[in-house]
């Protein structure tokens, strides 16, 4: 489906340049229209009017769009998306990019065209798999240099929390990055270590009273938990789900934040918990989090956050079928019954954001022996199809995916000019079909590995045009432009 261009045509302008790493001409003034324009409050019938630089200028409703077309504005570029909806791009705030030292499994070009074509105008990349890890500002200029000019939409980094590296978390502040992600488990990568419970004291005191988040991958690395399986044959076949899935119960995300529950109290931290995927967390979060407002806390949900995933809101244990590894993620896929709890969470607004936790890997670390394969799941480029599909067929509207894919994760991560139409903001946009339907296939995947626990699935919703700052960087699943995406840290210090 094409837009319907009054005033210019749109390709002749947007592909002026192609060459890599140099940024289009200003287009001027653009006037965005939609018989749907959504929010995260709701929908409506106008346009977004951005201005020379790529920020937007205003929201209009159609009455005030029709005034402003008659005022004579010869200058004005006018898209008409039609019932196209035309909504925030998406954010996705937990992406493993992998680059430098594992680009093998994925890099910033690829993972950056992937979610260019699937509506995520920015992405954060995670501290881990790559070589080295984002542990200190030595290392976050390393990736930095690996990213520069090879964005398709914008980047932002979190840091490393790992044992005994305090000491570069103001360094790492001052450059740019988000916040910390540490874990209470095995990583998988052994450069980046797990804290252990004498190390939280320290971690929480070196963030206390700022404005950093930090992250927990949530499972507490308590080796009781690795033999909980009766001895049965249906748990000790390591081709069979049930096998994984029981050596990951969903006690070790229990116990792990209520073990952090008792730092919540203790600091003045905003702690975010990672794709949650035991829905018996979130009761336990928002006692926390009650706490901390009932004591007077003025942080956004009182500091204590947590998302969940595509693949735990769309994929259930009772489905995976033995030696099909690119199931495989950690913490795992639980069962029917979990992920309907996910999904109530999410009606009453108790989960924050939706990420991908985009964790790929080459075909030869997967194979088909569930404890031993690599975990992780593949699904940048396709966010807004699998969690609109779900949210469809559960009555949602598109606000629903406004609000968790893209300004729950703009206001986790501190972007506060992106993941919502409002003036002042990045006119970061997508014009998104929710009526299509597409299914995924080899041939559509852009992300580097083409492993996908969704292949061959029929996804509802496509995303038909992407645009980054204004500028058209992809439409109906072809580029546009080059790379055209920035580093969201501050690069004087590189």
């Amino acid at each position: 489906m094409l837009l319907k261009y009054t005033s210019i045509l749109l390709l002749g302008v947007l592909v002026s340049v192609t060459s890599r790493g140099l940024k289009p001409n200003k287009l001027g003034r653009q006037l965005f229209l939609s018989r749907r324009v959504v929010t995260e409050s709701g929908e409506f019938d106008g346009g977004v009017l951005v201005d020379k630089n790529g920020v937007i200028e205003s929201i209009l409703t159609r009455e005030s769009v029709d005034a402003l077309l008659l005022s004579g504005d010869s200058s004005l570029k006018v898209f008409d998306g039609g019932r196209l909806a035309l909504m925030a791009g998406a954010v996705d705030s937990h992406v493993h990019v992998n680059e430098p030292g594992r680009t093998s499994w994925e890099g910033f070009v690829t993972a950056t065209q992937a979610a260019a074509v699937g509506g995520f105008t920015t992405i954060v990349d995670m501290p881990l798999n790559s070589i080295p890890p984002t542990t200190s500002l030595e290392n976050l200029k390393v990736k930095a240099k690996a990213a520069k000019e090879e964005v398709f939409v914008d980047v932002g980094f979190w840091g490393g929390a790992i044992p005994d590296n305090e000491a570069e978390y103001p360094l790492m502040i001052k450059a740019g990055v988000v916040g910390f992600k540490g874990f209470l488990v095995d990583s998988g990568v052994p450069e980046f270590p797990n804290l252990q419970i004498d190390d939280l004291d320290k971690v929480f005191a070196a963030f206390n009273g700022t404005n950093t988040v930090l992250a927990f991958h949530s499972e507490l690395n308590d080796s009781n938990y690795r033999n909980d399986c009766d001895g049965s044959s249906f748990c000790t076949d390591p081709y069979l789900y049930d096998t994984y899935l029981a050596t990951r119960p969903a006690q070790m995300e229990l116990d792990a934040f209520s073990l952090l529950a008792n730092y919540i109290e203790k600091y003045d931290v905003h702690v975010h918990i990672v794709h949650v995927s035991a829905e018996g967390v979130v009761p336990i979060l928002e006692r926390a989090r009650e706490k901390r407002i009932s004591a007077g806390n003025k942080r956004w949900r009182g500091g204590v956050t947590a998302e969940t995933c595509h693949h735990y809101l769309t994929l259930t244990a009772e489905q995976i079928a033995p030696g099909h590894t690119e199931f495989k993620c950690s913490p795992p896929i639980r069962n029917q019954s979990n992920k309907d709890k996910l999904w109530q969470y999410i009606k009453e607004h108790r989960l924050d954001l939706i990420a991908s936790d985009h964790s790929p890997s080459v075909p030869e670390l997967k194979g088909a022996d569930f404890l031993t394969a690599w975990g992780g799941v593949s699904s940048v480029q396709f966010g807004v199809s699998l969690f609109w599909t779900e949210a469809k067929a559960r009555g949602y509207t598109l606000s629903t995916v406004s609000r968790f894919l893209s300004s729950g994760p703009a206001m986790l991560t501190g972007l506060q000019n992106k993941g919502t139409l409002k003036p002042g903001y990045d006119a970061d946009m997508i014009y998104f079909d929710p009526e299509a339907s597409f299914v995924l296939t080899p041939d559509i995947i852009m992300y580097k590995n083409k492993i996908s626990p969704y292949m061959y699935r029929v996804l509802q919703g496509k995303v038909v045009h992407t645009f980054l700052r204004g500028q058209l960087i992809a439409s109906e699943g072809e580029l546009f432009n080059g790379p055209q995406g920035e580093l969201l840290i501050n690069e004087e210090l590189f």
